[in-house]
C-alpha cells in the first residue's frame, strides 16, 4: 500500500479530538451484590488486535463484563464479544483473516466473471474511473468500499443477526461513529450489528462511509477514540479501559514530512485520549498494551499484538483480581450470556432492501430460490460472490430480518456510486534496444446497466504503433441465463516485421476492418464459449523496406468458434490456476472471403507455487490447415520476450507453429525475479513441421506491478549466441 494510503489509514483510525458529551442511555439494572463492569475499547487499527488478548485474559481471570463500548477497531472487537463470541473464538477469527486481502476491494480475480478477467489481458491499467455526462470524472468516496470486511463481520455475527436492540445482545453494546456532514458523535445502540461495526471503523479516505438512518457515518475515533463517557451511561460501576493509541515520536524520529504529519496526528490523538482518560476513577482499571511504534495498518503483526494485549492485562492483574468471581458464579454468568443461533428456521421471504429496489427484479431472480428453506450460508455466499464478481456493485450484502415474527432475508446490492460508466487508461511500451521499439496508448469506455437485462457497451481505442478501435455490445438474454449475444465492430492496424538472418529488412502495415455477430454462453465464472459470423476486408502495405515487396487487398468472411477457461489468480504474475483457450476460424468464399481456409489455435497456461517460489508452464500452437491464410495477421510469428527470447520480434513466421515455455519465479512483493526456458518454431507448411528442429531460447527478467500494468526488464538468449534486451510495460504472460 503506498505511503500516502498508510497515512490516510493512520490518520482516520487513530485521530481523536476531545470528546463531546453523549446522551445518556437508560441505565441497566444492577446485578446482585457485585459491581457492574464496563469494558471500553479504543480505536487503533491493527493495534486494536490487542483487545482480543485483553478479553482472553479477563476470561481466564473469571471477570464478567456487563457492558461494552468501543470505537473503530475497538467497536469491532467489542461487538464480536458482545455478540457472544469468546476471546478464543475472536482470536481464531482474527488469525483466519487475510487482513491485506480484506483491504483490497476488488473480488479476487478467480471470482470475477470471465469477461472481467479478460480486462487484464490488454495494456489497460487496473483502476477504473467513473464518469457521467455533465459531471466529468467521478471518484469513489473511499479507496476501499468494504465488501470483504462487511462479509467477514456478517459471518462472525450471524448468531445474533436478527437482534436489532443492542441491549438484547448477550452483553449490552454501544458503538461510536462520526456524522461526516456535521462532525457530531453518533451513538449506535440498535440496528444491524455488522453494518454498525463497519460504520464505526470507516476510516475517512480509506474506507467508504456507511449510511445509517440518513446519516453518512465514518470512524468514531474522529470524535472520541476512548469512549469512557459513553460507557458511563450504560449503568456500570467499574470500567476496564483498554487504550491502544499511537505514541509520539522522539526528536530523532522526526526526519521527514511524513514523520512530522504523523506526529501532528499523534498529538491530537493524545490530547483527545488524555481528556477521556481523565474521566477514569481510582476504582477503574486502565490497560495499556506495549505496542511500541507499530502503525495502525501492520496487520501482519496481529498474532503478536494479541499476545501483547494479554500481557498488558496480566501486568495489572492485581487491580483486576478484585473483580474476579468464583468459578461457580462465573459459570452462571457465562450461561446467562449465551444466546444460541436462531437461524435454522426456514426463510419465509427473500426481498430487496429499501435502497436496492431498482435491482428488485435481479434480486428475486438470483436469490429468490433461497426462500422456503433454512439459510444455506454457502449457497448464499456463492450467489453473492457471483454478483460481486460482475465488478458492477460497491457491495452485495444480506441481513436476516424479522417481519411479523417471520424470518426472512433482505438483500442489498449497492451500485458503484461512481458508475454506471467507467473509464480505463493504459500505456504499452516494448523496447528491445536494437531498433525495435513500439509504444501504444489505450483507453476503454465501459457503459453498464443499459437495460433491464444489464447489457453493457464496451468501446476500446488505441493510438500508437498499432492503432485500434473495437466496440462490442454484450447483451445477456435474461437475468439468470448465461446465454448472450454480442455484435461487434473492429478496425485495427498491425505491424509485421520481416526478419532475415536476424536483421529487420522490412515492416508491413496490415489493416483489418470487420463486423461480427456472436452467440455465446458464460460457463459459470471460469469460462466462455461463443461462435458466430464475421465479415470485413483488409490490406497489407510495405511500411519500411523494398517497395517491390508484395502488397495486397483482401476480403474477410468467416465463421468462428472459441472456448476459453480462466482460473488464474493473476494475469500479470500468476501463482495459482490455469487458463486455456481454443479457437477455430473458417474463411469461406461463400461468406465473402477472398479464399477458403481454416485456422486453429490453442493456448494453455498453468501456475503453481510454494511459499515465494512459482512455476508457470505454457503450451501453445496453431495451424492453417491448408497451409494458406487470407490475411497476414493470420500468420503465426515467434520472437521477442518469452517467445524465443533471444530472437527479434517476428523473427520466425509461418502457417504452423508450436511453443513451450517454463518460467521459474521468485516472488517478493513488489518484485518478481524469473527465468524462462523456451522451445518452439514456425513452419511454412504442415509438411515442413519437424518437432526435432525446435529452436531454444530463454530469458532472465525482473518484473513488478505498476499503476499502468506489469513492467519487465529482461535479457533474452537464443541459439548461436543470439541475445536481446527488453524493457516492457503493460505486457502479460
Amino acid at each position: 500500500m503506498p505511503s500516502r494510503y498508510l497515512l490516510l489509514a493512520i490518520c482516520a483510525v487513530n485521530l481523536a479530538w476531545p470528546s463531546p458529551a453523549v446522551r445518556a442511555d437508560d441505565s441497566v439494572p444492577a446485578d446482585g451484590d457485585r459491581p457492574r463492569i464496563g469494558l471500553v475499547l479504543s480505536g487503533g487499527g491493527a493495534r486494536g488486535a490487542a483487545h482480543v488478548g485483553v478479553i482472553r485474559a479477563l476470561e481466564q481471570m473469571r471477570i464478567p463484563v456487563d457492558a461494552v463500548a468501543g470505537t473503530s477497531m475497538g467497536a469491532v472487537v467489542g461487538g464480536l464479544y458482545a455478540a457472544g463470541l469468546s476471546g478464543d473464538e475472536i482470536e481464531a477469527a482474527f488469525r483466519a483473516l487475510d487482513w491485506q486481502e480484506l483491504l483490497r476491494d476488488r473480488a479476487p480475480r478467480r471470482d470475477l466473471v470471465f469477461r472481467r478477467k479478460q480486462d487484464d489481458r490488454g495494456i489497460l491499467a487496473k483502476g477504473a474511473l467513473g464518469f457521467r455526462e455533465g459531471e466529468g470524472v467521478v471518484l469513489p468516496l473511499g479507496l476501499v468500499q468494504g465488501q470483504k470486511i462487511t462479509q467477514a463481520l456478517r459471518a462472525a455475527t450471524l448468531r445474533v443477526a436478527d437482534v436489532q436492540d443492542f441491549d438484547r445482545l448477550p452483553i449490552p453494546f454501544r458503538a461510536l461513529a462520526t456524522d461526516l456532514e456535521t462532525g457530531e458523535p453518533v451513538v449506535l445502540r440498535s440496528g444491524d450489528l455488522a453494518t454498525v461495526l463497519r460504520a464505526s471503523m470507516s476510516a475517512p479516505g480509506l474506507l467508504a462511509p456507511v449510511e445509517i438512518g440518513g446519516r453518512m457515518l465514518v470512524d468514531g475515533g474522529l470524535v472520541d477514540n476512548l469512549p469512557v463517557s459513553l460507557a458511563r451511561t450504560m449503568g456500570v460501576d467499574v470500567l476496564i479501559a483498554v487504550d491502544v493509541s499511537f505514541p509520539l515520536a522522539e526528536r530523532d524520529g522526526l526526519e521527514s514530512a511524513l514523520d512530522v504529519t504523523n506526529q501532528m496526528i499523534g498529538i491530537m490523538v493524545r490530547r483527545g485520549t488524555r481528556d477521556s482518560r481523565a474521566l477514569l476513577t481510582p476504582q477503574d482499571v486502565l490497560v495499556e498494551p506495549d505496542l511500541g511504534r507499530m502503525t495502525a495498518v501492520e496487520f501482519t503483526r496481529v498474532p503478536q499484538v494479541m499476545a501483547a494485549g494479554e500481557a498488558a492485562a496480566d501486568a495489572v492483574g492485581d487491580q483486576l483480581a478484585a473483580l474476579s468471581q468464583s468459578p461457580e458464579r462465573y459459570a452462571a454468568y457465562l450461561a446467562a450470556r449465551q444466546r444460541p443461533a436462531n437461524v435454522d428456521a426456514p426463510l419465509e421471504f427473500v426481498r430487496a432492501g429499501p435502497k436496492s429496489q431498482e435491482d428488485a427484479e435481479r434480486i428475486e431472480a438470483v436469490f429468490g430460490s433461497l426462500a422456503g428453506e433454512p439459510l444455506d450460508l454457502d449457497a448464499l455466499q456463492r450467489k453473492i460472490g457471483r454478483q460481486y464478481g460482475l465488478d458492477r456493485f460497491e457491495s452485495v450484502d444480506y441481513r436476516l430480518v424479522r417481519d411479523a415474527d417471520e424470518l426472512g432475508l433482505e438483500i442489498d446490492m449497492r451500485r458503484k456510486s461512481w458508475g454506471p460508466n467507467f473509464l480505463r487508461l493504459g500505456v504499452g511500451i516494448e523496447q528491445d534496444f536494437d531498433g525495435g521499439a513500439t509504444a501504444n496508448a489505450g483507453v476503454r469506455v465501459l457503459m453498464t446497466s443499459l437495460n433491464r437485462y444489464d447489457a453493457e457497451w464496451l468501446v476500446d481505442g488505441q493510438l500508437g504503433e498499432d492503432p485500434r478501435f473495437f466496440t462490442e455490445l454484450f447483451q445477456p438474454l435474461s437475468l439468470t441465463s448465461d446465454v448472450f449475444v454480442a455484435p461487434s465492430l473492429r478496425y485495427e492496424y498491425q505491424t509485421l516485421q520481416v526478419v532475415d538472418d536476424g536483421r529487420r529488412v522490412a515492416r508491413y502495415r496490415t489493416r483489418e476492418s470487420e463486423v461480427a455477430l456472436a452467440l455465446g454462453a458464460e460457463l459459470s465464472n471460469w469460462g466462455e464459449v461463443r461462435f458466430g459470423l464475421a465479415r470485413g476486408d483488409g490490406s497489407a502495405d510495405v511500411l519500411i523496406g523494398d517497395p517491390g515487396l508484395p502488397q495486397s487487398d483482401f476480403d474477410l468472411g468467416a465463421a468462428f468458434f472459441e472456448i476459453a477457461y480462466d482460473r488464474l489468480d493473476s494475469a500479470y504474475f500468476p501463482k495459482h490456476g490455469q487458463a486455456l483457450r481454443v479457437g477455430w476460424r473458417g474463411e469461406r468464399e461463400g461468406l465473402g472471403s477472398s479464399g477458403d481456409t481454416d485456422v486453429v489455435q490453442a493456448e494453455w497456461l498453468m501456475a503453481r507455487s510454494r511459499d515465494r517460489y512459482s512455476v508457470v508452464l505454457g503450451l501453445e500452437g496453431g495451424s492453417a490447415l491448408d497451409d494458406t491464410v487470407v490475411s497476414p495477421q493470420q500468420l503465426f510469428t515467434l520472437g521477442g520476450f518469452l517467445e524465443l527470447s533471444g530472437l527479434p520480434v517476428d523473427a520466425r513466421a509461418g502457417t504452423q507453429y508450436g511453443l513451450a515455455r517454463a518460467i521459474l519465479g521468485f516472488f517478493e512483493f513488489p518484485a518478481y525475479l524469473g527465468v524462462s526456458v523456451e522451445a518452439g518454431n514456425t513452419w511454412l507448411t504442415r509438411d515442413d513441421v519437424d518437432w526435432s528442429r525446435l529452436e531454444t531460447g530463454g530469458s532472465l527478467f525482473l518484473g513488478a506491478e505498476s499503476p499502468f500494468g506489469p513492467v519487465y526488464l529482461a535479457a533474452g538468449f537464443g541459439e548461436n549466441g543470439a541475445r536481446a534486451f527488453y524493457l516492457l510495460l503493460g505486457r502479460t504472460f
